[in-house]
């Protein structure tokens, strides 16, 4: 079974998959419910793509492509550039493989899978990390709102549910990334930063949005909320004991998340991100200004320190509500072009 090597940034791709091995025949007592639930499960499978972008993950891969073949028609692994057997292991388990000449990121590996699925002409698509975390059988859960077209966009959330095992840390972190992610999108969601959703077919043919790394889950939902796409989240499980663990920092991972969507807010909301700063700058420079003229009505003297920091609070809010203004204006501009 071969694979095709692909240049991160050439056009178009050709790949090959693997055939699926017949399951054993074994004889077993099925009652109503067992198989209205078989036959249930078996439908919604039918035209469901799993999409895994995966960098060195020759260690879990292998399991999780076998284990999420139960439930899905195919599987497309994107190998983003490894130095391990990922490709090799992909290809034995029966996935199809896209491999790119060198590590481009998750979000142009992920991107690339997505874009595959598309031309395959399937009616929902489950993207899932490749290092064993998320549980392969939630994958008809996010999947059926996709498939049903109730939502374009099902987010597998491990915050709606109790998920005592989930480290403080990462729930700090991920409820910070959170906020910031809904105020620049607009949304109301637990779990922004889960790399485990389902898009529907019309989702993917909003994939004309720009990502970078481990910002593409943030994107994603910036650019399907802006299209009016519907977004809905489900709950999920998973397990952060895995052989192969995240191959970035924590910190390092939600800096560079945040500064993406600092930029974001920047971008979709300017009044929020410079008109509010700008208005309490101003309020707190009229006050300061206020305790200057008492302090020198009352000793004829004046407060110059006092008096600077007035000036320089006002200054600084009046200019960012200023610019706050121009850049709403701007945005306002852009968005009735688009819609004309």
């Amino acid at each position: 079974m071969a694979g095709t090597t692909l240049h991160p940034y050439s056009k178009g791709s050709e790949v090959s998959g693997g055939s699926k091995s017949a399951s054993p025949d074994i004889s077993i007592k099925l009652n109503a419910t067992m198989i209205q639930v078989k036959n249930a499960d078996v439908a919604l499978r039918k035209g469901l793509i799993v999409v895994i972008p995966a960098y060195n993950e020759e260690i879990a891969l292998g399991s999780v492509i076998l284990q999420a073949r139960q439930y899905a028609d195919k599987i497309i692994v994107v190998d983003d550039g490894s130095s391990d057997r990922t490709t090799e292991i992909a290809k034995l388990a029966g996935a199809e493989v896209i491999s790119l000449e060198y590590n481009a990121g998750k979000a142009y590996a992920l991107l690339v899978g997505l874009k595959r699925a598309r031309e395959l002409d399937c009616k929902a698509v489950v993207m899932m990390d490749a290092d064993g975390q998320h549980l392969t059988r939630d994958i008809l859960r996010i999947a059926a709102f996709a498939m049903n077209g109730d939502a374009d966009l099902v987010i597998g959330s491990r915050f709606l549910e109790k998920n005592g095992h989930i480290p403080i840390y990462r729930r700090l972190g991920q409820k910070t990334l959170d906020i910031f992610t809904n105020i620049g999108t607009k949304q109301n969601v637990t779990d922004s930063q889960s790399g485990f959703r389902a898009l529907s077919r019309k989702a993917l043919d909003y994939l004309d949005f720009k990502s970078n790394g481990y910002n593409v889950e943030s994107d994603m939902i910036a650019h399907f909320a802006a299209n009016g796409l519907v977004l809905r989240e489900v709950p999920i499980n998973v397990r952060y004991e895995v052989p192969n663990k995240h191959k970035m920092h924590p910190v390092t991972h939600g800096m560079g998340v945040l500064s993406q969507l600092i930029s974001l807010i920047s971008y979709r909301r300017p009044l929020l991100m410079f008109g509010l700063p700008g208005g309490t700058f101003v309020i707190i420079g009229i006050v300061t200004g206020s305790l200057a003229f008492s302090e020198y009505y009352a000793t004829s003297k004046f407060p110059f320190a006092i008096s600077m920091v007035s000036m320089l609070f006002l200054i600084m809010g009046m200019l960012m509500v200023i610019a706050g203004l121009i850049l709403n204006t701007v945005v306002v501009i852009v968005k009735e072009d688009r819609h004309k």
